[in-house]
């Protein structure tokens, strides 16, 4: 049977991920221009983002004393807005600077988008200390084992949702390349115009 912590920080994280406009932003355009296995720019995304999540928890616990925990991760913030705009300007000059065919403008997924992925993931998560206070349910349960099993579920929930968006938005596109290759470059446009939009407002909230 499985308890109640491990259920409770599926549903928190699956809330968090998709409350979260800059997160599906930041994987939109990866997911777009990928034709196969884009499951894994969602999968590794989610990595990261709980691995950056864990890390400012545990620097914010450890290290909060000593050094400015909170100002690293309020810089954090501003370079995730710079990202999400780099992302968005990538997509567009994917799109207007084509030179193939639309049957062929999409491409597989490979180690430079999956180590994006996985680089903005970590430092989406390491954005803001109030990712971590996603994390302070953990200090309410009676054991340790309790606690564990929230944050187990908390990256499990994490990690789902955003492969199968990821995998949902890749099939999409894919079919729409197929059927409308105009109205999938409109799709294009519009991953980056979110990815840029996002950003921008990113920024102006570290300001």
């Amino acid at each position: 049977m499985i308890d109640f912590p491990l259920i409770a920080g599926i549903l928190a994280s699956m809330l968090h991920v998709i409350s979260g406009p800059d997160h599906l932003a930041a994987v939109t355009p990866l997911a777009i221009e990928t034709e196969k296995k884009t499951w894994k720019i969602g999968l590794f995304w989610g990595i990261g983002h709980i691995a950056g999540m864990l890390l400012i928890g545990g620097l914010f616990l450890v290290f909060a004393a000593h050094i400015p925990v909170e100002r690293i991760s309020e810089h954090s913030e501003k370079l995730v807005g710079i990202v999400l705009i780099g992302v968005g300007l990538w997509a567009f000059y994917k799109l207007f600077n084509e030179k193939r065919s639309p049957s062929k403008i999409l491409s597989r997924t490979d180690k430079k988008s999956i180590l994006s992925s996985l680089g903005i993931g970590i430092l989406h998560g390491f954005a803001g200390i109030a990712h971590f206070l996603l994390l302070l349910p953990v200090l309410g349960f009676k054991t340790n084992f309790e606690g564990t099993q929230y944050i187990i579920g908390f990256g499990i929930g994490t990690v789902l949702v955003m492969t199968i968006y990821a995998f949902l938005l890749g099939k999409a596109t894919y079919f729409t390349k197929r059927q409308n290759a105009q109205f999938f470059n409109g799709i294009r446009f519009s991953g980056g115009i979110f990815a840029t939009v996002i950003g921008i407002y990113w920024l102006y909230l570290g300001f």
